[in-house]
């Protein structure tokens, strides 16, 4: 194992755990000295991640994310409209997944979070690199949305109702 995929290992490690993690806990888990560990929590921080030490061991710092499945409907001259939309409340289109006859579940990662991602999205798709997996659903898909609170998923599941998007049970 690299030294990058012990420290990514590391991060889902601690994010994982319901209680702190000791660095001999750690250093035990990927058979390194508590030296290292120590090292790669240093580089961790250095990446931008809040780990914190506590007497009982590592924590991560992050915020909560609540995350909801919408059903949605648009065409593609649509799509541009759907994911600003998301972004401008605040939410994270973590992925789009259609339900195939054929093939079955389908899914593909997005993490669009901005307009500048929504923007380079839309490129890529009138670049011809693909068209939109919904397509092969009658524009029948679902994204996971992540958000700070419900209730800002609330406002997402209320601007996708009213712009005609959102498909109800």
């Amino acid at each position: 194992m690299t030294g990058s995929d012990r420290r990514s290992a590391i991060v889902e490690h601690i994010r994982n755990s319901e209680i702190p993690v000791s660095g001999k806990t750690l250093a035990a888990a990927f058979d390194v000295s508590r030296q290292v560990i120590v090292q790669d929590i240093a580089l961790i921080r250095a990446a931008g991640y809040d780990i914190i030490s506590t007497n009982r061991g590592y924590i991560i710092n992050e915020p909560h994310l609540e995350r909801r499945v919408f059903k949605v409907r648009h065409t593609d001259e649509q799509l541009e409209e759907e994911l600003n939309a998301i972004v401008d409340l605040g939410g994270k289109v973590c992925d789009v997944i259609v339900n195939h006859r054929v093939y079955g579940r389908l899914e593909a990662e997005l993490n669009i979070t901005s307009r500048r991602k929504v923007a380079e999205f839309i490129a890529d798709i009138k670049n011809g690199k693909s068209s939109p997996l919904k397509n092969i659903t009658s524009d029948y898909h679902y994204h996971t949305v992540e958000a700070d609170s419900e209730e800002t998923l609330d406002l997402i599941g209320n601007m996708l109702r009213e712009k005609g998007f959102l498909i109800e049970a």
